[in-house]
């Protein structure tokens, strides 16, 4: 399956447009079957509402990602950070693709991490859209111009965290315990898919979901909730995705 069909099929499965298509189907229905469409529009819009508050989506989040966890005693042979896209044509950045804000919350910490422990650094992440210069390069010259941290080896033909695993794999043959670095929401699905790869992994997750206080203004929808709410989604259905396509692989290799 290629980038732009997972991407597409991904969008229909994650909100807003999955309650779209669901109130959509429930304005088809008005007619023919009322009552059935009646109850579809009001339970889109219900969905709509639930995952679109502060409330929900930030104690889902925290659920979702697990209490932070002290690495300072484990002991790994490198350092790998994913890739989280691009900022492109930075006009700040005399017009050049430089990281995402994510990918730089990923990067601030691995240059901590690497203060700290003195690993060798991984950076994963290839060019899915078909820019010139791919997010490991883009990482590396961050890591080494802004942090002045230097990177071992790129990995930069990968296009999912999967396959930024299993090319990670064949670079890293004898760096096989290694501290992961990304957004603690994206640690579940990638250290799955890594420990998949046959490493051992590390959690260095960083990024969690934290609020201030919870208020009246909790229960009020917003955008940046509903964003929380859709990647939340993302990964569960990215997890039981692989863990389906894990044991079907499993059944064919039994048979």
């Amino acid at each position: 399956m290629n980038w732009f069909v997972s991407h597409f099929i991904s969008a229909c499965l994650l909100p807003p447009l999955n309650l779209i298509l669901l109130g959509g189907v429930g304005v088809l229905f008005l007619k023919s079957r009322p009552k059935l469409g009646k109850r579809l529009v009001a339970l889109s819009l219900v969905l709509l509402y639930i995952i679109s508050t502060p409330f929900f989506s930030e104690r889902a989040m925290r659920a979702f990602e697990g209490p932070y966890v002290d690495i300072s005693d484990r002991n790994a042979d490198a350092i790998v950070v994913l890739g989280a896209g691009s900022y492109f044509h930075a006009p700040e950045y005399e017009g050049a693709n430089t990281v995402s804000p994510w990918a730089l919350e990923r990067l601030r910490y691995a240059a901590k991490l690497y203060r700290k422990t003195r690993k060798p650094i991984l950076v994963t992440g290839g060019a899915p859209l078909g820019n010139a210069d791919s997010e490991a390069l883009q990482m590396k010259t961050v890591l080494v111009e802004d942090f002045h941290v230097p990177v071992t080896w790129t990995e930069e033909a990968s296009i999912d965290t999967e396959g930024n695993a299993s090319k990670s794999a064949v670079i890293l043959k004898q760096h096989r315990t290694i501290y992961l670095v990304t957004h603690a929401w994206h640690m579940p699905r990638a250290s799955t898919l890594f420990r998949h790869a046959g490493f051992s992994v590390i959690p260095a997750p960083t990024g969690y979901a934290t609020s201030n206080q919870t208020g009246l203004l909790s229960f009020l929808p917003a955008a940046n909730a509903l964003w929380k709410s859709e990647i939340l989604m993302h990964e569960i259905i990215g997890l039981a995705w692989f863990e389906l396509k894990y044991r079907l692989h499993g059944n064919r290799e039994k048979s």
